[in-house]
């Protein structure tokens, strides 16, 4: 099943977002999720934004695995014009590692004559209205665990010379490699009403039976964690609901709410330093999802071009 979640909410923020950037903004800052670093970076924000100075946050770093996020951090800093840093959104003095980075990226500007103008970003639930309730020391934005709960552009003063605009979180209209769409998903970047919650967990039990088998093992107390990563996701899943008792009337398993648990237990860190992907692993997703729009993409030819029809996978 391909995931994809864009709102009209979301153009409204992309249109509001290329008019605060025609105004002038000297650094974007990108909030991301240290779990799915490269499932949560917005292309479309890459292409709004093209040529701008980036600072990339991993935000949750402390439910992240720190060997993955020091890969993520190495790969982000090797790109041109941007740097990365880990951050946990309820530390309580981000604003100066904050405004640290973005003066190193934009140089000339700050004072009062040339106000540092930052712009941050990201995807819905990275944690940002928690961040920005931090760095205004109020309670600036709602915070939740549903995907979309800001709606509207905030202005924050974080120095003098340092003003920080804040947009609703966006994703992007098509979410070209599959595995990102379950990774975003089993995050609780997508609105509940896109997806299968036992599908999405199937696929996100996949992912940890290959590197955190041992974790499973622990929160659900299975009893041999080096043949988990042998067992079908399903099988695992059954496994789970019924060693946590959920079992319906009539002896069935509820696999459903097993689903449910296991994607609650993700999201809240119940189940260790997670992170899904590696910067190799997401690049090559990218590539085969961007491979099979293009085959799905009408070819025009020789005459007149033909209608776009979508695929049957796209009526969405």
């Amino acid at each position: 099943m391909a995931i994809q979640w864009f709102p009209g909410h979301m153009h409204t923020t992309r249109l509001a977002m290329v008019e605060r950037l025609k105004s002038g903004i000297d650094v974007v800052v990108e909030l991301l999720d240290a779990r799915l670093p490269g499932a949560s970076a917005n292309p479309l924000l890459a292409a709004l934004t093209a040529g701008k100075p980036a600072l990339k946050l991993l935000n949750k770093q402390d439910l992240a695995d720190p060997a993955r996020t020091a890969l993520w951090l190495e790969h982000y800093n090797a790109l041109a014009t941007t740097r990365a840093i880990g951050l946990d959104a309820s530390e309580a003095a981000p604003a100066a590692r904050l405004i640290q980075a973005c003066r190193a990226l934009a140089p000339l500007r700050g004072g009062m004559v040339k106000p540092l103008r930052v712009l941050i970003c990201g995807i819905p639930n990275v944690g940002k209205s928690t961040l920005i309730n931090t760095l205004a020391r109020r309670k600036a934005a709602r915070t939740g665990d549903e995907a979309g709960i800001t709606r509207a552009e905030q202005v924050i003063a974080l120095a003098s010379d340092v003003t920080l605009y804040d947009t609703p979180g966006m994703l992007w209209p098509r979410i070209a490699a599959a595995q990102s769409g379950y990774h975003l998903a089993s995050s609780g970047a997508i609105g509940r009403n896109a997806y299968d919650e036992q599908e999405v967990a199937l696929a996100l039990l996949e992912r940890l039976q290959a590197a955190y088998a041992g974790a499973i093992a622990a929160r659900y107390k299975l009893p041999d964690a080096a043949g988990l990563a042998a067992l079908h996701a399903d099988a695992l899943l059954a496994l789970i609901a019924r060693q946590r008792g959920l079992v319906q009337t009539g002896g069935r398993l509820n696999l459903q709410q097993a689903a449910e648990v296991v994607l609650n237990d993700f999201r809240s860190g119940a189940l260790g330093r997670i992170t899904l992907e590696t910067p190799a692993e997401h690049l090559r997703w990218v590539a085969i999802g961007e491979a099979q729009q293009a085959q799905r993409a009408p070819k025009k030819g020789p005459g007149k071009a033909r209608a776009a029809v979508p695929a049957p996978d796209d009526r969405r």
